[in-house]
């Protein structure tokens, strides 16, 4: 009895379904995923102001990629999860490409994490050890994944409203004395570098973050109207990159936009109302839900990919599985961070390899699906 009662305590319904989602869900998913690390030094990628017509033009072009992806999500395939994928490409196909994958979802949440915590670091807990600040993110990503995909992916609704309000908060940059609208010209670039072309690249990874709701589809309704939900989504992401960045050139100028490590947050200390002080402070907590729904739907994903490569598929995911995932991902994140983030060479290129990774994921992946699912249905 009592060795009944320890399987079942190990057994955790991390994939079970019983609902879906669907409707504004759909636009907070989309709007959430894309809001992440890169928002918060995406101005000092940019620099110029003229590059707020990239993040209009990229954005739009993300709408062409959201649309192919609700293609697939509206497909029978997606609806079967991981056997739709086997049916797709064929069993040791998908269990190859899981390899990648899981490279991938751990590069992605050791960015999110340590970018996160060295901005925790940098103004809240400068004599912490940064390992605590790691281990705590980390821990509360665990309990809210430890909940299972389907409460995780509503989590996301937390996640919107503790973070898009934050926006609102940029609205007096707009305005003088502390706006100087000289700083906005040229609004047509006169040269062009590789630092715009970097700049460019940048915005479209930054965009890439639905992507990974490509594999989450049997949690997710296949409602008809599902392409207008993605493009609102998108179409809001676009209006929050353009008013961030351009609060941000109004303010610093592009000649010392590009000298801030978080401009967005040094922006926040400048905001004084007679009752608050240290606004920035309360801007980074509020943020931090945003970083634990990524992390936590990440890291399901990293545990889904573990279990298809190590043809785990069939048996039941467990509470030692998923903790073994959650272990992996925290050493990894300790190992990057004394090897390569505390560097500057180590973080350009932890940075540079993740931008040039998540703009190939959003360029090839939706073209993929989409491409697959034309062939089979005209089979």
């Amino acid at each position: 009895m009592a060795t009944g009662e320890d399987e079942e305590m190990k057994t955790l319904s991390l994939f079970k379904q019983t609902s879906t989602i669907g409707g504004i869900h759909f636009i907070l998913l989309v709007n959430r995923t894309q809001m992440h690390y890169f928002v918060l030094i995406m101005p000092v990628y940019l620099v110029h102001s003229y590059m707020v017509w990239g993040i209009v033009a990229l954005g739009l072009l993300s709408q062409l990629n959201l649309m192919m992806l609700s293609k697939w999500f509206s497909s029978s395939y997606a609806a079967k999860g991981y056997q739709g994928f086997v049916q797709l490409f064929g069993k040791r196909t998908v269990q190859f490409f899981a390899i990648p994958g899981f490279l991938i979802i751990l590069l992605k949440i050791s960015i999110i994490t340590l970018g996160y915590v060295e901005m925790l670091h940098s103004f809240i807990y400068p004599s912490m050890n940064k390992m605590w600040l790691i281990l705590s993110i980390l821990s509360i990503s665990l309990f809210v994944a430890s909940h299972g995909m389907e409460k995780t992916l509503r989590f996301v609704v937390i996640a919107f409203l503790c973070g898009a309000w934050i926006i609102i908060m940029f609205i007096p940059f707009f305005f003088p004395p502390i706006a100087n609208y000289r700083d906005l010209f040229p609004l047509i670039p006169t040269e062009w570098s590789g630092h715009s072309w970097q700049g460019l690249l940048f915005i479209w990874s930054a965009f890439s973050g639905p992507v990974y709701l490509a594999f989450m589809v049997p949690w997710l309704s296949s409602n008809t109207k599902i392409t207008k939900y993605l493009v609102m989504g998108n179409l809001l992401t676009i209006l929050e990159y353009s008013l961030l960045f351009i609060a941000s050139v109004l303010f610093y100028g592009s000649n010392f936009l590009s000298k801030i490590n978080f401009p967005a947050v040094y922006m926040g200390s400048y905001l004084q109302t007679s009752g608050l002080e240290r606004i920035e402070y309360i801007l980074i907590s509020f943020h931090m839900f945003n970083y634990v729904f990524d992390i936590s739907i990440l890291l399901l994903c990293f545990y889904g990919a573990g279990r298809v490569f190590m043809k785990k598929m069939n048996s039941s995911t467990t509470l030692i599985g998923l903790l073994s995932s959650w272990f992996v991902i925290l050493i990894s994140i300790i190992i990057m961070d004394q090897w390569l983030w505390q560097t500057v060479p180590g973080q350009t290129m932890l940075m540079n390899l993740q931008i040039w990774l998540g703009s190939l994921i959003y360029l090839f992946v939706p073209t993929i699906l989409f491409t697959m699912v034309k062939r089979k249905e005209s089979m």
